[in-house]
């Protein structure tokens, strides 16, 4: 997929997660009155203030205990937003590469002595009106935060977290379930038959094929691999697939009872709920453990002395042509990390470096050609003891390796000569000041996630807080002169550098594959010497796998009383509404927002386009991506990046599709663009929109290889970015046969997008000539001062007269009409009668190099509008917690699988993720129908599916969303409302029948797409239509250099 679509400046590590609301304050709570927040020593509920601290700039006080009994670390952050965060975290260096940390926090999730269901973190997800649940394995530490606006949701949740990390069960079964054992591929069938195939013992784990998708993943296994070399002292935290099946259920137990303690704990919570609850319960969650020494080591990367050179074995990227398949990297070690102004000014450094298009890194190594993007680990990388900076290429030609070192000491000697210009550094502050200003619904999530990491490393998390007071020491160092050029002397040159390079090995996928059949094979064979004979072991391990699904099935049904919850009766009938005003600027229709913005004004509009013909709109995508590459005829790239840099917080140009709430065969399509700005650079956002969509040069000398460079960028990431979202791709080809959009949206976003991309990559046949005349058509429709033009602004009251006459002014120096596509195109010969269809009913299979699968089956319901959608929707959510997660994740070993409803598009889906047995999957989505059909739903059933369902509909949104469901889709306040009303009162009875009239009847009408390493199954003679990516010559040529196992 193209990935330079939108403008965003990409603030550095250090600068990340500013934004801010507009505060107030409450007991505890307070931001800016003091007195109302215990004093410094004071001790109160068994913790011992240590540190207030300030932060006005973002209008938040800190408070920093510690837990009397224990030392556990507990950082508030007191501020007036009613999304309140709460995280448990713990110091876990990996002892190996078993994945004993990634796998202990699947576990410890599995059930707990307070909360003995089994799997209370998914039994509670349909239980709680959260807006984030969730747990994270980072390379240091392992972290469980939740966020909710609802009190005794917040109470609930805690205490379901703090027991479940606590005093977890860590069953044997679990260990198996979630971490990795050996059984029958079909243990039911292998009860049943004499049947080979169902008898195959196979690895199985969630986790372990969890960890084989990532490995898929080129980018993921790249960075993995740097990090082994940079940092040997720190294991795969996450796991590799190889190593984890040397992992013992007891050696999880001991690893949690060294390391999940309240000793090496550090808590955190965020909002307006007051503190003295908070610490009344943690204490009471507390108390019963003694304080015990831990260790507090904080792992430090190698020591370069001088030049230091590693060289490893990855996959061929099979859409990349063979000759430029090398991914290598330069690394620079940047010393002690705990100074925040240190790490901010590097991470400045850094941006001036390779942020844009004009960067001086980007023009000397991929406008150069020598390699195609950057490396996953390229940038500053401030979340450990020591900075670390590094810069690499993905795309290298073999030859080219030592060139990327030679050419990066070029462009580092030539900024210390030549400095940085003063408007690229004001630039970024503008886009901090920016990020301080505007409004965001999760601040309180980007606060932990920025606070943790650097708390582990031993940065003061007070200091990672105080925003002000590291631009104050960034600008006094600044103006002495010559500051950033002497970090550059100080850090980067010189010769202490790690080189990494990942060569290609054609056989690497089926190596993989020959290392795990052996390593299957040593596995069976000590099972086998605990028992008599080895059909005696295959007899256990049978017995053992059908214990597991029986336990399994017993959890589907279990009593899960014990277990807190809030209730549908606490959520409000009628929904609060947002106040629009509607109106005209000229003739254009203009829908206002004005509320408290900080002094930003954020603007979207739509230019929608009539008769699109299928050749012109599959370029959208790279026409996007075009405009922030090429220039103007007056200005490079650079110096609109710089403009944009010093005007906007980011400006983007996309592809638009939506579906009529009223009908599914109704729909618009055509442009939308969006930016945002402080209210004084309004005028300037515009005329820089004009600027990019009206006057990019795609006749300038150098806007073909521009254009390629684009190309080739896409294409190298695009098998890695599949395996990230396999499942999200197999949904949008599975939706294409369906509906209007799910046609559009395949084509612009999902694998005919990838094999379009492919077959316009330098080298192939494609007539780059005739690809710049449709990217000229493009333009020429693609913005007018018409009737098809829509804006909304969301601005503050005090705003509104300098935005309308600003978007007046823009609109005055736009064209009155559009050309119309269809005839433009065919005027200029740029476009055929023909149209891409997907055939209904159809069975998509994509070989794709990969070690598991990503699956979906998608069938038509109805409008959004319609009385049966809002059924629908809770029996994708019952579908999903009452039978697919446990039949798909918990019995079949894949990391996820669900069912969902999209109600504007008028299809309800199901789907795998990274799943090891997509054969079994499919089956089991096929008989999901009937199961839901006969199932009799109880009240507490439906209790859950409804809690599920408001979740998403009344998360809280930042005031830059408000208005935005109304101007993209068309759905009103009052479909809203009728919607909402019909999920409250929905029945058991209504589930039973959508289920038969969709799910069963329509079962034949469903669309089925599946990716993965092609088998025999996958084949014309089962009804597969076996699509081509343009990738099948090279995984032939790699099957036939497979070594034999």
């Amino acid at each position: 997929m193209l990935r330079a679509a939108p403008w965003r400046s990409r603030p550095s590590r250090a600068s990340r997660c500013l934004q801010s609301n507009v505060l107030g304050r409450r007991a505890y709570a307070g931001v800016s009155d003091i007195s109302s927040i215990p004093s410094v020593g004071e001790e109160l509920h068994g913790f011992t203030l240590r540190r207030v601290k300030e932060v006005p700039e973002l209008e938040l006080t800190a408070l920093q205990l510690e837990h009397n009994q224990t030392g556990a670390q507990y950082l508030h952050i007191a501020r007036n937003d009613a999304n309140n965060v709460f995280s448990i975290a713990f110091r876990t260096n990996p002892p190996d590469d078993t994945g004993v940390p990634h796998i202990l926090e699947h576990t410890t999730l599995c059930g707990s002595e307070k909360y003995p269901v089994r799997d209370p973190f998914f039994k509670m997800l349909p239980r709680t009106l959260s807006n984030f649940m969730n747990a994270f394995t980072s390379a240091d530490h392992t972290s469980y935060p939740f966020a909710t606006t609802n009190v005794q949701d917040f109470k609930n949740l805690l205490s379901v977290y703090m027991d479940a990390t606590l005093h977890p069960l860590l069953k044997e079964n679990d260990f198996t379930q979630e971490g990795w054992r050996i059984g029958p591929e079909n243990p039911l069938a292998a009860r049943t038959e004499d049947s080979d195939p169902a008898k195959r013992l196979v690895f199985k784990g969630v986790v372990y094929n969890e960890m084989k998708g990532q490995m898929s993943d080129a980018s993921y296994l790249f960075y993995i691999r740097f990090q082994d070399h940079l940092y040997p002292a720190i294991n795969n935290s996450g796991g590799d697939p190889q190593k984890i099946t040397d992992l013992t259920w007891e050696q999880l137990k001991k690893y949690h009872g060294d390391h999940y303690h309240p000793s090496n704990a550090k808590l955190l919570t965020y909002g307006n709920m007051p503190l003295t609850d908070h610490l009344k319960e943690m204490d009471a969650r507390l108390n019963g453990f003694d304080r015990i020494p831990v260790n507090d080591e904080i792992k430090e990367p190698i020591t370069l002395e001088g030049p230091k050179h590693v060289t490893v074995q990855g996959p061929l990227d099979p859409l990349v042509p063979s000759d430029i398949q090398h991914k290598t990297s330069v690394t620079w070690l940047l010393g002690d990390n705990t100074d925040p102004v240190k790490s901010f000014s590097l991470g400045l450094l850094s941006s001036l470096l390779l942020d844009g298009y004009g960067s001086p890194l980007y023009r000397k190594l991929i406008e150069s050609q020598l390699g195609v993007d950057f490396s996953p680990n390229t940038g500053l990388d401030s979340a450990g003891s020591v900075g670390v900076f590094t810069v690499g290429l993905t795309g290298v030609k073999a030859e080219n390796v030592p060139k990327v070192r030679e050419a990066l000491a070029e462009v580092l000697l030539e900024a210390r000569k030549n400095g940085f210009e003063k408007i690229k550094v004001d630039g970024i502050l503008h886009q901090l000041e920016l990020s301080l200003k505007h409004k965001t619904a999760h601040f309180g999530m980007q606060m932990m996630q920025k606070v943790n990491p650097a708390w582990f490393t031993g940065v003061d998390p007070m200091k990672a807080l105080a925003w002000q007071e590291v631009i104050d020491g960034f600008q006094a160092e600044y103006a002495k002169g010559d500051y950033l050029e002497g970090l550059l002397d100080k850090y980067l040159l010189n010769d202490n550098t790690l080189t990494f390079t990942m060569e290609p090995t054609p056989t690497y996928g089926q190596e993989l594959a020959a290392e795990e059949s052996k390593r299957l094979s040593q596995k069976i064979s000590e099972t086998t010497k605990k028992y008599s004979s080895p059909q005696e072991a295959q007899e256990a391990l049978e017995k053992r796998e059908l214990e597991l699904l029986e336990v399994q099935e017993k959890a589907r049904n279990q009593d899960v009383s014990c277990l807190p919850t809030v209730y549908v009766k606490d959520i409000p009938r009628e929904k609060e509404r947002i106040p629009l005003r509607q109106g005209n600027v000229d003739d254009v229709k203009v829908q206002w927002r004005e509320a408290p913005t900080n002094g930003i004004t954020y603007v979207r509009a739509v230019h929608a386009l009539q008769g699109l013909p299928d050749e012109l709109r599959e370029m959208i995508p790279l026409f996007a991506s075009a405009l922030m590459r090429l220039g103007t005829r007056d200005k490079t790239m650079e110096q609109l990046e710089e403009l944009l840099k010093l005007k906007t917080g980011g400006v983007s140009v996309d592809y638009h599709a939506s579906s009529s709430p009223l009908s599914l065969d109704t729909f618009e399509e055509g442009f939308q663009l969006s930016g945002f700005a402080l209210d004084r650079n309004v005028p300037d956002m515009y005329e820089l929109i004009r600027t990019l969509i009206t006057e990019t040069d795609f006749d300038g000398p150098k806007a073909k290889a521009m254009i390629d460079e684009l190309v080739t960028s896409s294409v190298d990431g695009a098998v890695n970015s599949i395996a990230q979202s396999g499942h999200a791709y197999a949904r949008r080809r599975a939706h294409a046969s369906l509906s209007p959009v799910g046609r559009l949206v395949e084509q612009t976003a999902g694998l005919t997008q990838v094999k379009l991309m492919a077959s316009l990559a330098p080298g192939q046949s494609t007539d780059s000539s005739r690809v710049i005349q449709k990217l000229k058509a493009i333009q020429a429709f693609a913005l007018a001062n018409s009737s098809q033009l829509r804006v909304a602004i969301t601005c503050g009251n005090d705003s509104s007269s300098s935005n309308e006459a600003a978007l007046s002014g823009f609109l005055r120096t736009l064209p009155t009409v559009s050309s119309d596509p269809s005839q433009y195109s065919k005027a200029k010969g740029l476009t055929t009668s023909t149209t891409t269809r997907y055939p209904r009913n159809s069975k998509s299979f994509f070989p794709l190099p990969y070690q598991v699968y990503y699956s979906a089956r998608a069938l038509s319901t109805i409008p959004y509008v319609d009385a049966a959608g809002a059924p629908l929707e809770l029996l994708a959510q019952l579908l999903t917690h009452k039978h697919l997660h446990h039949e798909i994740r918990e019995k079949g070993g894949a990391y996820g699988g669900g069912a969902y409803d999209s109600a504007l598009d008028g299809i309800f889906g199901m789907y795998s993720y990274r799943d090891p047995n997509p054969q079994n999957t499919l089956k089991i989505m096929s008989e999901a129908g009937e199961w839901a059909r006969d199932r009799t739903w109880t009240p507490q059933d439906l209790e859950e599916a409804k809690l599920s369902v408001f979740q998403k509909y009344d998360a809280p949104r930042s005031v830059a969303q408000e208005g935005l469901r109304l101007f993209l889709s068309g759905v009103t306040d009052d479909m809203l409302q009728t919607r909402r009303e019909r999920l409250l009162d929905a029945t058991a009875e209504q589930i039973n029948h959508v289920a038969e009239e969709f799910l069963v009847k329509r079962a034949a009408d469903s669309s089925i797409a599946v990716l993965g390493e092609k088998r025999d199954w996958a084949g014309a003679e089962n009804g597969w239509d076996v699509q081509d990516l343009g990738m099948a010559e090279k995984l032939a040529d790699a099957a036939n250099a497979a070594p034999q196992a």
